[in-house]
């Protein structure tokens, strides 16, 4: 079962609000007229309502459940990364690519945002994107596009059987969605940021329509056992 759908990230050349609303899709469904259905099947009168409800719980029944697992992987310095974060911090994972101009133009930014927020309140995390797309997301190009996104994002790529290790372990399905005349392939891949203790191990998933705020609490409820 795939965790967000997948999500189609054929959106280029959108505005910033239709991005949000590919993001929103992967979890709430129009049911009739004024209902909303949330991705844990509770159906709500409002769009905002299951957004709260969502925003308050993330981790309710309906969602998949992920046991993550290790992976060993490449950075964007050539070195080898697994799971565990080397200096003991707690870590934002996203599936995406750097050239994605859809969803990974939401959830990453988003990232960026609640590592900034959490360091200023002192617990520093490190946020981390792995690739689907690893025939342009190299070492190489890696190191100049997540430096963008923000100054301590690691880009991970590797060899495709590494890749699919780790895309099995978080049940992240990718595939080519169109080739763009410009830019190459577009992919559909998963929407949800994953947080990983220290050790790598997984302990929730985050949809990317909660607010930095919301993220960066729960963040913490996790980093100091509230959770």
């Amino acid at each position: 079962m795939t965790v967000a759908g997948p999500i189609n990230c054929s959106g280029w050349g959108t505005a910033h609000g239709w991005l949000r609303l590919f993001a929103a899709g992967a979890l709430l469904t129009a049911v009739g007229v004024g209902t909303v259905v949330a991705h844990d099947g509770v159906v709500h009168k409002t769009d905002e309502e299951a957004r709260q409800h969502l925003a308050a719980s993330p981790n309710t029944p309906g969602f998949p459940t992920i046991k993550g697992g290790d992976f060993r992987l490449v950075n964007q310095f050539g070195a080898s990364r697994t799971s565990k974060d080397p200096d003991g911090r707690y870590q934002l994972l996203f599936f995406g690519y750097a050239n994605c101009k859809a969803i990974c133009s939401v959830a990453l930014p988003r990232m960026a945002d609640v590592t900034d927020r959490l360091e200023k309140e002192g617990l520093v995390v490190t946020p981390v994107l792995v690739t689907v797309d690893p025939e342009r997301d190299t070492v190489a190009t890696l190191k100049s596009a997540v430096v963008k996104i923000h100054p301590r994002l690691i880009g991970l790529t590797g060899e495709q059987n590494a890749l699919e290790e780790a895309y099995k372990a978080f049940q992240i399905e990718r595939k080519v969605v169109f080739q763009h005349p410009e830019h190459g392939a577009v992919y559909s891949h998963g929407s949800y940021i994953y947080l990983l203790a220290p050790d790598g191990a997984f302990k929730t998933i985050l949809p990317p329509i909660l607010s930095p705020k919301r993220v960066a609490e729960l963040v913490q409820d996790y980093a100091t056992g509230k959770r």
